[in-house]
């Protein structure tokens, strides 16, 4: 039984043990409308911001009240940023940011399974998703046009989150399914053919530093590029509360 085992299972008996311990402190959900207690004031969780439901929201979509963008709506959006991106391919900041997209491939390490990311940080998922993208041989330009359609997403929808933090959730969310998982098949002998599919999970942190890598890669474009002008969403209003 090594050290850090041990400290990684008196870590989570420690969590466990203070999220059983409600808070009085924290008797409501910071989402206007929900008159749910936040997490830490119930004995589900040390969120001390959001009930459960919003909790959840946030951890998959980046924002605790607005949902993702569907691929129907990010299709226009994807076909100009793909577009621009032709038309622009000489351009120096757009071989910045496919060098730099290529790094992160480089630099991920080796190829991980899907099946096998159970007890890694979510750091190292996020590095494993970056292997799974070079093994898939995903091309750059895919990441990039992902950034951009976000980014033109939310400028054309009156609506949007425009936190930092559920741009960056949103488009790791693309590329994210753009590693897809690990998929096997065997023959089994007369009993015929067995397959295997696991999918790693969208959410949480691996989002996150998934989110922010592509930020940096992208940056200098976003930085110096005109975007092209798209008209204002017909997305639905109404979102998950």
């Amino acid at each position: 039984m090594t050290t850090n085992w041990i400290r990684q299972r008196e870590r989570k008996n420690e969590v466990k043990q203070r999220a059983a311990e409600p808070s009085s402190m924290f008797s409501r959900c910071c989402v206007v409308g929900c008159g749910k207690p936040a997490r830490a004031g119930t004995d589900d969780g040390l969120d001390t911001r959001f009930c459960r439901q919003h909790s959840d929201h946030y951890s998959r979509h980046g924002s605790p009240y607005r949902r993702s963008f569907t691929a129907k709506e990010l299709a226009p959006h994807r076909q100009t940023a793909y577009a621009w991106l032709e038309a622009n391919a000489g351009d120096s900041w757009v071989r910045n940011a496919v060098d730099r997209v290529e790094t992160l491939y480089r630099a991920a390490g080796p190829h991980v399974e899907a099946f096998r990311l159970r007890g890694l940080s979510p750091e190292a998922r996020a590095k494993a998703a970056w292997a799974r993208l070079r093994k898939a041989k995903i091309e750059p330009r895919r990441v990039i046009v992902a950034w951009l359609s976000v980014e033109m997403a939310i400028a054309a929808d009156p609506q949007a989150d425009r936190k930092p933090e559920y741009k960056r959730v949103q488009v790791a969310k693309l590329v994210h399914k753009m590693a897809s998982g690990t998929h096997k098949r065997w023959e089994t002998g007369p009993g015929g053919v067995r397959e295997l599919h696991v999918y790693p999970r969208s959410r949480g942190r691996v989002l996150r530093h998934i989110g922010e890598d592509i930020e940096e890669a992208t940056g200098l474009l976003i930085e110096h590029a005109v975007l092209p002008a798209m008209p204002i969403s017909n997305r639905q209003t109404g979102d998950h509360q």
